[in-house]
């Protein structure tokens, strides 16, 4: 897959696999940000990951566009997205009632009952895609097509942290309270929001997150747990 490159402003280049999103794009923009990782271009201050392209940002007192464009294109050349795998990332999910205000309206939806919703949602295969506008939002791909509903036509306010939430494809927990359009079917107790300067976030683009399921006693004290961490 041949990349495209975009200069921003004067500070950023933007490595473009795609238009639209795919499998074989998003692999190719993982592979790439691991392979600047480990060789990073000079001046390089940072990678932000998405679904089809790859921003690089760089000091432009040390180095420019073109300079770090041929780092890139020669990194290009050994970048083997097949060969790259995640770290898999397990994410408790209390699916009970106090926190799953929405589970009955996505079960209508579907044609489903609770359970048949809760299985659906243990079974997807969740890739990390990119993170999004908020602190530790990290977009989940796989969410089973029996359960893909389109968001609510009006946001609902004061959404709780660690809220699980699905809209079509894809699945996110929330790390800070705020309103969302996703539909609310469980909540986790598991930080997302790390506390080390050096890897702030539980998972990195690329990985890949399971959901086990807890009730509300295992959740209360897992809450607990991480609270006095």
């Amino acid at each position: 897959m041949e990349p495209w490159f975009k200069p921003i402003a004067d500070h950023a280049l933007l490595v473009c696999f795609s238009d639209t999103h795919s499998a074989e794009s998003h692999a190719m923009v993982v592979a790439l940000d691991r392979a600047i990782a480990e060789t990073p271009p000079f001046g390089m201050i940072e990678t932000v990951p998405a679904l089809v392209n790859l921003l690089v940002s760089f000091d432009v007192n040390v180095t420019d566009h073109d300079s770090v464009e041929y780092h890139l294109r020669a990194l290009l050349k050994d970048v083997h997205p097949g060969e790259i795998e995640g770290q898999v990332r397990r994410l408790q999910v209390c699916y009970e009632s106090p926190f799953a205000p929405d589970l009955q309206a996505v079960a209508n939806a579907a044609g489903l009952s609770h359970e048949a919703v809760i299985a659906a949602h243990l079974a997807g295969q969740y890739d990390v895609l990119m993170y999004g506008f908020s602190l530790g939002y990290a977009y989940l791909s796989g969410i089973p097509e029996e359960i893909r509903i389109p968001r609510k036509p009006t946001p609902v306010r004061d959404v709780p942290a660690g809220s699980v939430i699905i809209a079509g494809p894809q699945c996110l927990v929330t790390t800070l309270t705020m309103p969302t359009g996703w539909s609310i079917i469980g909540r986790s107790p598991t930080r997302i929001l790390t506390g080390d300067p050096e890897r702030p976030f539980l998972f990195d683009v690329g990985d890949r997150v399971t959901f086990e399921r807890i009730d509300l006693a295992t959740f209360e004290s897992a809450q607990k747990e991480a609270d006095h961490d």
